[in-house]
């Protein structure tokens, strides 16, 4: 910090006369100046008057001391206070222990989040994880809440920080085993896996719930569309929060006198500006992209996984279960899919074997779930609007330990919730699911990809038709509604949430639509919708959706995908038959083809949905808005635009789903009309075009 405002200047170790100028810039108004990405190295820092000692910028690589953590004493009695990260940076804490420290060790879990997880007056996560028997511990990220430093979103710092605060947390005797888990859904969800690729060896294992696999493709600009809705917002609350005092609870601690929060906040001028990173990077940029992208990295990852998430989650998206495959060095890895909302990774169907989990991998425990009863009783009501009606009992009572490990290593990796809301024995809307799936790997080995292919009248056939043809539609999206949620007063957790689905107003969009199911066909991965398009404009912005229109001619949403055409170009190592990859790199995008149909595959975000007997499968192709909640896109579309889709002959336009063979639809009773967690109902109108 220098006291007054001037300017700054990095230079080599050799300056302030033989260094060479590695950076500048001027000191804000609190007298505070960060320089980012700069080369590992030996470095002074100088101004008009002074110059600095040489200090050294490490190499990430570099791993401090055990010293540094060791030498912490954290709260021994549990409490607020700091844990001084490697570069000396402190980011506030708070510990909740389940109780007195001397009737420890406790097996210890850590939050870790720009949101405010050390806000002692918000202990509502610290009371779920005391009553399981552990001490949590919530830590704010650099540049948030009392927390030091300036923030930029899971800028590769913030990793390195969460390696210093495991190991932190893990030295303290309180700890049971010296060894620490990590929690959290969405935000302190996605920076477990940011941490866990450090690979803090005081780490015990890893529970993200509702998290991403890449910013970019997954929910600020999928397909290459920006998502001014959710992503966009989420980004500017961030920004807003991580202003000097942003938030209040950081106000009221520096005025009772918590001089270290106050002098915190001197950095936050500093700040990334998010909106201008956005606005930046309307393409992808591999340089950036990847380190922000949790696909590019989650191989290396080394401790034990459990994940959960939900397809059409309102937030994040469903897009994180493309990565799955991809924890290839974490030894066991235990996943959980639910169709449904944000919070669905925190629903019954969930918890149970969460639970184990960290009793079984932090704690070193035979699993008790006891409490989980307790928890539910209070969970489920808080966030879904409904009475509990799930009962959990202890599963593993007359092991060993050992043997209740291998008991749990045992069961399939991958449980799919399906139905969620739909459960006969429950109020519509609850968040149970009407059955259960299990398979040993995601995707799943057996899943064969099948095609239905586009045809006149808006059919959807198995074989392509022979003859070609076109339909056409206006792409308007002021004829689309933005979402379809947008009720304040009817919270879009609650069971009981209001949807307004509207149909496809005529002419401004097209249907396929295929002939009634002979036998219930599951559908469970991501898809591909391969679309021969035209536009009068050059390019257009492509939204298509799968749904299914059961034999009452009600129809349910199951899944979207979108694309803007100009960057429909693949990365043909990384696509399949099943899912198209674009590279989305400025270079590669291109207009369509003037006066001729083009060959665009759009990525349809995985799902798992039963198609029972008599059910059809519906695919619709219009401009983007109006399927799903919360999201919003910025289009190119401005006054409309005429877009064709060829099918038939040489152009043979398609949709293509991964069908699981051999799965028994268990419960023969579908879910009533709107019960559905996350997929809407309503009647089925037919396009302009027939389908």
């Amino acid at each position: 910090l220098l006291p007054e405002r001037r300017t700054a200047v990095v230079t080599g170790a050799g300056g302030p006369a033989g260094g060479d100028v590695v950076a500048s810039g001027d000191v804000d108004e609190q007298g505070s100046l960060v320089f980012r990405a700069v080369v590992p190295g030996e470095y002074r820092l100088t101004s008009v008057t002074e110059a600095s000692d040489v200090f050294v910028v490490a190499d990430r690589t570099e791993v401090p001391p055990a010293s540094l953590y060791e030498d912490q004493a954290l709260l021994p009695a549990g409490g607020f206070g700091y844990i001084t990260t490697r570069d000396g940076t402190t980011l506030s804490a708070n510990v909740v222990l389940p109780g007195p420290a001397d009737q420890g060790p406790y097996p210890t879990v850590i939050e870790y989040s720009g949101y405010a997880p050390s806000n002692p007056g918000d202990t509502t996560f610290a009371g779920i994880y005391g009553a399981l028997g552990f001490a949590y511990v919530g830590v704010n990220m650099r540049g948030s809440g009392c927390s030091g430093g300036s923030f930029g979103y899971f800028e590769h710092v913030q990793s390195l920080d969460g390696y210093d605060v495991v190991e932190a947390v893990a030295a303290q005797p309180w700890v049971a085993n010296n060894r620490v888990g990590m929690v959290g859904i969405s935000y302190p969800g996605i920076s477990q896996l940011f941490v866990a690729a450090t690979q803090p060896p005081s780490l015990a294992a890893i529970t993200p719930l509702s998290v991403i696999d890449d910013v970019y493709g997954s929910t600020l600009y999928p397909g290459g569309l920006l998502n001014t809705g959710f992503a966009v917002q989420w980004g500017e609350e961030r920004a807003d929060s991580a202003e000097p005092y942003g938030q209040a609870w950081t106000r009221e601690r520096a005025d009772a006198g918590d001089q270290m929060c106050a002098d915190n906040q001197l950095v936050r001028l500093q700040n990334v500006d998010q909106a201008q990173g956005v606005e930046d990077n309307a393409f992808y940029t591999p340089a950036t992209g990847d380190e922000l992208a949790p696909r590019t990295f989650v191989d290396q990852i080394e401790v034990p996984v459990f994940i959960a998430g939900a397809w059409q989650d309102e937030q994040t998206g469903g897009r994180f279960a493309t990565m799955l495959d991809r924890f290839t060095s974490a030894p066991d890895v235990f996943i959980t899919l639910v169709n449904g909302l944000h919070t669905e990774s925190l629903s019954p169907g969930v918890l149970q074997r969460y639970v184990e989990f960290l009793q079984l991998y932090v704690a070193e425990q035979v699993p008790d779930v006891t409490a989980v009863n307790t928890i539910a009783s209070i969970l489920v009501p808080t966030v879904y609007g409904v009475e509990s009606t799930s009962t959990f009992t202890n599963r593993f009572d007359a092991m060993t330990y050992d043997a209740a490990l291998a008991a749990f290593q045992d069961e399939p990796a991958v449980r799919l919730l399906v139905e969620q809301g739909g459960s006969v024995d429950d109020v519509p809307g609850a968040p149970v699911a009407n059955f259960t799936v299990e398979q040993d790997a995601w995707p799943i080995p057996d899943a064969v990809p099948t095609s239905w292919y586009l045809g006149e009248g808006g059919t959807l056939t198995n074989k392509p038709p022979g003859s070609a043809g076109t339909d056409d539609y206006l792409a308007d999206p002021d004829a689309i509604a933005a979402t379809f949620y947008d009720d304040a007063d009817n919270p879009i957790w609650n069971a009981d949430v209001t949807w307004d689905w509207p149909a496809l107003a005529d002419g401004t969009g097209l249907g396929f639509i295929t002939e009634p199911f002979t036998a219930d066909t599951f559908v469970a991965g991501s898809g591909s919708v391969d679309l021969w398009v035209e536009s009068s404009s050059g390019d257009t912005d492509l939204e298509v959706t799968v749904t299914e229109v059961r034999p009452d001619g009600t129809e349910i949403y199951v899944q979207s995908g979108w694309l803007r055409a100009s960057q429909r170009a693949l990365d043909d190592e990384a696509s399949t038959e099943l899912r198209p990859v674009q590279t989305h790199l400025e270079a590669d995008a291109a207009p369509l083809d003037d006066g001729e149909l083009t060959l665009a595959r759009v990525e349809v975000f995985p799902f798992a949905h039963p198609f029972r007997a008599g059910s059809r499968l519906r695919l619709t192709v219009d401009a983007p808005g109006g399927n799903r909640p919360v999201w919003a896109f910025d289009t190119t579309i401005s006054d409309g635009e005429t877009v064709t889709v060829g099918h038939g002959g040489e152009t043979p336009s398609r949709l293509v789903l991964a069908v699981v063979p051999g799965v028994d639809v268990a419960a023969p009773a579908p879910a009533a009309c709107g019960a559905l967690r996350g997929q809407p109902c309503r009647t089925w109108v037919a396009a302009s075009n027939g389908g």
